[in-house]
């Protein structure tokens, strides 16, 4: 009798050590993912020339900068926002390259689907807005957060804790959880039908086109994922920063 056997979520997410198990220096395919994310795209730039027509590399660099510059710093945050663009580009590029590895062969695991790598971001993110609030606004900026101007006074009794709640914990927490959340589902269905691939092949093999069709329209839809994904990251990062800049607005 023919039977599929799943993956357990373990084998999903976890992966042997490449070196220094159980240490607090382990390094395995989630950590070579990270270092990959943040070398290539310092490669790309490191690399890329200045000519003053550009080609090849260098086309592709000035695209992206150039459409992190207009579609999230300039359409956000405005001409003020210029000095972010560096950030805001930094965090698109690693975690859009965190993201494909999930599409490429052989490693076929995107690194924010463990919540390690997406909590961290956030948590720079919640610095990073906090102390540009602060320092545009010195501690007039923390007390606009929780006693917004122009509500009752009253109000404050509800208004407090929610913004309090919000500014400190439920934006880090949605930039993480989105995140982490959508690339662990991409990942999770892109493995069903993977099993069910290799399970039907063994099976019947016509009967493993059933499968491959979707499996092959997901890879491309995660690929799109891992873009859109990466987009609204540094998307919510500008907004944030630009809440920081012009708190009552």
């Amino acid at each position: 009798m023919f039977a599929l056997e799943f993956p357990s979520i373990d084998n999903l997410v976890k992966w042997p050590a490449y070196f220094g198990e159980g240490k607090i220096y382990e390094f395995n395919k989630i950590a070579l993912i990270a270092v990959l994310a943040l070398v290539i795209p310092s490669v790309m730039f490191v690399f890329s020339k200045r000519d003053l027509i550009p080609t090849g590399l260098q086309n592709i660099v000035e695209l992206i900068v150039g459409f992190i510059d207009k579609q999230v710093v300039s359409s956000i945050i405005g001409p003020g926002g210029r000095p972010y663009l560096p950030l805001l580009l930094s965090l698109f590029l690693f975690v859009f390259f965190g993201n494909i590895f999930e599409i490429i062969p052989t490693f076929q695991m995107p690194g924010n689907a463990r919540v390690a790598a997406p909590l961290f971001l956030a948590l720079v993110v919640a610095v990073t807005y906090l102390t540009i609030g602060i320092k545009h606004h010195g501690l007039g900026y923390i007390k606009g957060v929780l006693f917004p101007p122009g509500v009752p006074k009253l109000v404050y009794i509800l208004v407090t804790p929610i913004e309090l709640l919000s500014t400190l914990i439920l934006r880090p927490f949605s930039l993480t959880v989105r995140l982490f959340a959508n690339m662990l589902a991409g990942h999770i269905l892109l493995v069903t039908f993977g099993v069910l691939c290799i399970g039907l092949w063994d099976l019947f093999i016509p009967a493993s086109i059933l499968p491959f069709a979707p499996l092959v329209a997901l890879t491309a839809y995660e690929g799109g994922v891992a873009f859109l994904q990466a987009y609204v990251f540094a998307l919510l990062t500008a907004v944030y920063i630009d809440s920081s800049l012009h708190p009552h607005h």
